[in-house]
C-alpha cells in the first residue's frame, strides 16, 4: 500500500519549485549506510514503495531499513482530451519532494558491500540521480 497522509489542511496543493540544497536530512542519523540524491525532484508514493521492497530484500532480516522521505505533496492530473477551464484536477498521486542532498533510505546492520549492491538497485528505481553515502565519524 502506498504512502499517503492521514489528513491534510488543503487537498490540492500548488506545483511550487524545487530551488536550492537540502539543509534538514541531509546526513546519515540512523543507519550506518544511506542513499542520497543529487539533484531535485518528485518522489511518488509509488516509487519509495518499490524501493521500499527491493531493498528490504536486500536486507532480509538481516538489518533494519529506514525511509528518511514521506509523500505528503498532493500532484493533480485532468483527464486528457479534456477543454480549458472547469477548475483544478483531481489528486492522482502523492509525492515526496526532494533537494539536492537529501537522504531518501538507509540501511544498518549490513556490510559495506551489501549495503552498495541493495542501494544500486534502489537508485535504478528512482527518478532522480543518487550516491552511496557512509555514517559521517563522530568525535
Amino acid at each position: 500500500m502506498a504512502l499517503m497522509p492521514k489528513r491534510v489542511k488543503f487537498r490540492k496543493i500548488q506545483k511550487g519549485r524545487v530551488k536550492g540544497n537540502a539543509t534538514r536530512g541531509n546526513f546519515v542519523a540512523f543507519g550506518e549506510y544511506g542513499i542520497q540524491a543529487l539533484e531535485p525532484g518528485r518522489i511518488s508514493a509509488q516509487t519509495i514503495e518499490a524501493g521500499r521492497v527491493v531493498a528490504s530484500q536486500a536486507v532480509k532480516g538481516g538489518g533494519k531499513l529506514y525511509i528518511r522521505i514521506f509523500p505528503q505533496k498532493s500532484v493533480t492530473s485532468i483527464p486528457a482530451e479534456t477543454r480549458m477551464g472547469k477548475g483544478k484536477g483531481e489528486i492522482d498521486y502523492w509525492a515526496a519532494v526532494v533537494k539536492p542532498g537529501t537522504i531518501l533510505y538507509e540501511i544498518s546492520g549490513l556490510s559495506e558491500e551489501a549495503a552498495r549492491a541493495a542501494f544500486a538497485r534502489v537508485s535504478h528505481k528512482m527518478p532522480v540521480t543518487c550516491r552511496f553515502v557512509g555514517r559521517r565519524p563522530t568525535i
